[in-house]
């Protein structure tokens, strides 16, 4: 089985590779909402554009001195991988997933999208009300009560205030506002 990556293109950065991130990357397990390892996720590991890497690393400096980092759950995603999902949706009768929830294009396919929750730095999960992909009204950012709620939204300050737009319908995700990369840029790096 292949990596995404036979090497990291220079302008993406190793998610791994950031101070108090624990990667537990979703799609690389069947215990994902397709019941399957998507492909593309063969060898786990999460991996952004470098300004929302730098941004990330910003948030992951505001979160260091109460204690706090991040679980990344999902970053670049392979366009083949999106296809998947797609289909699954499709071959499952789950196209309500598709008004929402799983898009048939994504900006993880460009390396601008992630999706994470808050952990302590030994990389304990904090409560967040919900599981991560779980698609259910109790997944919006405001879907929560008591500490899960308060932990939603500790997140989504300290990603918005480094420049991360949420989605209200999950509390897990967020896009780095900057123009899609060209398409040129996934058969560039084979990762089609």
């Amino acid at each position: 089985m292949g990596r995404v990556f036979s090497t990291i293109p220079p302008d993406f950065v190793d998610l791994a590779s950031l101070p108090a991130v624990r990667l537990a990357i979703g799609y690389a397990r069947p215990d994902n909402f397709t019941g399957a390892v998507l492909p593309g996720y063969e060898v786990p590991g999460a991996w952004l554009h470098v300004s929302a890497a730098a941004a990330l690393e910003r948030a992951l400096g505001r979160l260091a001195p109460r204690g706090l980092g991040l679980v990344v759950y999902d970053a670049y995603r392979p366009v083949r991988a999106t296809r998947a999902m797609v289909d699954w949706c499709e071959a499952h009768d789950r196209t309500d997933l598709l008004e929402g929830w799983v898009g048939r294009t994504s900006r993880h396919n460009r390396g601008v999208a992630i999706d994470v929750g808050l952990a302590w730095r030994d990389g304990s999960e904090l409560p967040m009300g919900g599981a991560w992909d779980d698609f259910a009204p109790h997944s919006y950012v405001e879907g929560a009560v008591g500490a899960a709620r308060a932990n939603r939204r500790a997140l989504a300050q300290v990603m918005i205030a480094e420049g991360f737009v949420p989605y209200w319908r999950e509390w897990w995700h967020f896009e780095w506002p900057m123009d899609p990369l060209p398409s040129e840029h996934d058969e560039a790096y084979g990762r089609r």
